[in-house]
């Protein structure tokens, strides 16, 4: 089984890349470039990743920062520690990304939930949101942005919902009984294939195109 030489995660701050310090320059390009290109729409311009520089060379820090600037995106280097204990009120609050834009701040929320979603239960965001969980049946995900599901989703998903029709729908086992893109809406006879990789749906042609890809 080949060795994951860059991992994406997402958590209650963020984006963090996870690099194979052993892993070449060359390897090391190829493997972001494949996973950016895996989950277009995901990842505004501006978005920022957290990466852990303990073991990685200056020129391997330099060589991601300059991949991730070609396509508007940043990192912050940090090193290894364990977080300071949230507060009750800090935990209840969504995290929040700020996006750069021609020199510009703002704030967008990105949800990220750390639990399966269950039925009955809804997550609305502004912007992205990021499950890492099932959607199971009788869940709703409405997401201004794209909506990524790092599990099996069997609820309903509305990625795009104020009309964002570059957003798209990511899941390891993409089995909803409803997938919504913008005002373009899939359902569930229609798309419900068991399938063994994960899966992308997008809008391409007037109609929402669903594919497998690679994690």
């Amino acid at each position: 089984m080949s060795r994951d030489l860059v991992t994406i995660k997402g958590g209650k701050d963020g984006f963090r890349l996870l690099v194979d310090s052993s892993a070449s320059m060359e390897e090391i390009e190829a493997e972001i470039k494949k996973k950016l290109d895996e989950n277009p729409g995901f990842f505004p311009e501006g978005t920022k990743f957290e990466l852990e520089v303990a073991d990685l060379d200056r020129s391997v820090k330099k060589g991601i920062n300059q991949i991730l600037s070609q396509r508007g995106l940043g990192v912050e280097l940090s090193v290894k520690k364990d977080p300071p204990p949230a507060t009750d009120e800090q935990s209840q609050m969504p995290p929040q990304y700020f996006i750069q834009h021609d020199g510009n701040v703002e704030a967008q929320e990105m949800t990220v939930v750390e639990h399966t979603v269950r039925g009955g239960e809804e997550v609305t965001s502004q912007g992205s949101v990021l499950v890492m969980g099932n959607v199971n049946p009788g869940a709703q995900i409405i997401a201004g942005g794209s909506i990524d599901v790092r599990g099996t989703c069997r609820g309903m998903v509305h990625a795009g919902a104020w009309g964002d029709i570059s957003a798209v729908v990511i899941a390891d086992r993409l089995m909803p009984t409803q997938i919504r893109i913008a005002n373009m809406i899939a359902r569930s006879p229609d798309i419900m294939e068991k399938s063994d990789f994960a899966e992308r749906a997008y809008i391409k042609d007037g109609q929402i195109i669903i594919e497998p890809i690679e994690r």
